[in-house]
């Protein structure tokens, strides 16, 4: 028998390197995982409070709104309101796993296992994470952010640079790229052409803005449609590159700063594309590791029943009538449908032969997984491995409630060959992003006019934008053009305005 990793709850930080060693062992050679190089750091829960404020990165720029999220999540956990994640994993390389200082030894064993080899394996082999993300410059990149913006508040002032944050903020997830083509991201070239970039933005100009008349206009003066949205390159559904790159009035400073949570808000974008996937991986990879250390007398029987409690209540998805209901459990979904991807691979049934040939009965689990892992996000995931037993499992039926159609509700979706393709359906709907994200597209701009800044929200299947939202919003963007924006919502199907905004700047441009 092999020799036990540790006995009882305490451990050390030798304890931690017998533990990662393990882990290790198992995740790439049993499992054939590929993981960036690990590096553990062990903190305290107000640590832990402190990474929850700034959306869990090492390092970061100050804003008075981090503040604002550690004061609320300290005292509802000083209240025992909320408990804290046994982890927080970093998307970099090397890839960085915070414990929690508080954990017993078996619970490190499994958030090694989870963070530091499933999140790992994730992170770097995933099509989307390669596409939009550095996981090599992001540290440094974070460290010039956080210089960058000390800088500007002391040149111009903390409240000038806390009202271009903030109306930056507000846009942030309307500053991605949404679709490949420009190219990948490389946070250290970004840093070195930062440099550049001011020196000449300071001695020019943006030259779109010459053509605008400065007195009466002339027909011959104004730029024809077409040639005025190809300068300006609309349609454009990126708010904030537009922004940076054509707000007339904006300091070069600002736009730096526009650049900076643009390009932050694309490193978070793959991550809400595939949460269920990824916790799905970390699930199923720490739920193998854990039993292969067990089943190797690494751990004892009361070792892996702590582990075993833990696991249930992370996999945990409560009824839809249960109190706690909330919608499904990424880490429920994505793990049951990852253990039955390996149960089709290696003992299929003739159904699971009918609905996925290219994989049943392979017998190579993780060679299938590894691939699952790699080319797909949670959309595609559900629509393409949802399987008719899992559905069955899971109990899962759709409701269709359209007050317009019919009073009450239906269920047009059973268990049938009919009903198990239109549940895949609808449920990968809810995690596609062209279908629950808003889209909204800077569509005009006119330069021959009072310079107002026109956007379109093309509404699908009646989902128009909270009023109130909306117009919070519209108002940090107005702030950023310093001239009017306005807004029409477009019903899809039918081309009908349903609802039109106009907001105007309530602050001046800052100095430059």
């Amino acid at each position: 028998m092999s020799e036990l990793l540790f006995e009882g709850a305490d451990w050390n930080f030798s304890t931690l390197q017998r533990i990662h060693d393990a882990c290790e062992t198992v995740a790439h050679r049993e499992l054939g995982l590929d993981t960036y190089p690990n590096q553990i750091e062990v903190i305290t829960a107000e640590q832990m409070l402190d990474a929850y404020s700034s959306v869990g990165m090492p390092l970061f720029y100050r804003h008075w709104s981090f503040g604002k999220h550690f004061a609320y999540h300290e005292a509802s956990y000083r209240k025992g309101l909320m408990g804290l994640a046994y982890e927080i994993v970093i998307n970099s390389s090397p890839c960085i796993s915070y414990l929690m200082e508080e954990n017993t030894a078996t619970m490190q064993t499994l958030v090694v296992a989870h963070a530091a080899f499933g999140h790992n394996h994730f992170f770097k082999n995933n099509y989307l994470f390669k596409q939009w993300t550095d996981a090599d410059g992001i540290l440094d990149y974070l460290d010039f952010a956080r210089g960058y913006v000390g800088q500007c508040e002391e040149r111009y002032g903390r409240l000038a640079v806390e009202h271009t944050l903030d109306a930056a903020h507000a846009l942030m997830s309307h500053g991605v790229d949404r679709y490949p083509g420009k190219k990948k991201l490389d946070f250290r070239e970004e840093e070195k052409r930062a440099g550049k970039r001011r020196l000449y933005e300071e001695g020019t100009f943006n030259d779109l803005w010459r053509t605008v008349p400065t007195g009466p206009v002339k027909t011959s003066a104004v730029l024809n449609v077409e040639r005025r949205r190809a300068l300006l390159g609309l349609p454009q559904e990126n708010l904030l590159y537009f922004l940076e790159k054509t707000a007339p009035r904006l300091a070069p400073w600002q736009r730096e700063l526009l650049r900076i949570v643009r390009h932050i808000a694309q490193y978070f974008y793959p991550q809400g594309q595939t949460k269920v996937m990824n916790e799905g991986t970390a699930t199923y990879v720490h739920y193998r590791i854990m039993n292969r250390l067990h089943q190797d007398g690494r751990l004892t029987d009361g070792n892996f029943l702590e582990f075993l409690q833990s696991h249930t209540n992370v996999v945990f998805q409560p009824e839809f009538d249960d109190p706690r209901f909330s919608g499904f459990n990424p880490y429920a979904l994505g793990f049951a449908i990852m253990q039955d991807i390996e149960r089709i691979v290696k003992d299929p049934t003739e159904e699971d032969r009918e609905w996925f040939p290219d994989i049943a009965g392979t017998g190579d689990e993780m060679a299938v997984l590894r691939d699952v892992w790699a080319n797909y996000r949670d959309e595609s995931f559900i629509t393409q491995f949802l399987s008719p037993n899992l559905i069955r499992q899971l109990r899962l039926f759709h409701l269709h409630d359209d007050p317009a159609e019919r009073a009450g509700v239906l269920v047009d979706a059973i268990h049938d060959e009919r009903g198990y393709r239109r549940i895949r359906r609808e449920l990968s709907k809810q995690y596609d992003v062209g279908y629950i994200d808003p889209n909204i597209e800077v569509v005009d701009v006119d330069l021959a006019g009072d310079r107002r800044l026109m956007l379109r929200h093309t509404v699908v299947k009646g989902a128009q934008l909270a009023e109130t939202d909306t117009k919070r919003v519209l108002q940090n963007l107005a702030d950023l053009w310093s001239y009017d924006v306005s807004l029409v919502e477009v019903d899809a199907a039918t081309d009908k305005v349903l609802k039109e905004y106009v907001l105007n700047p309530r602050i001046q441009p800052a100095a430059a």
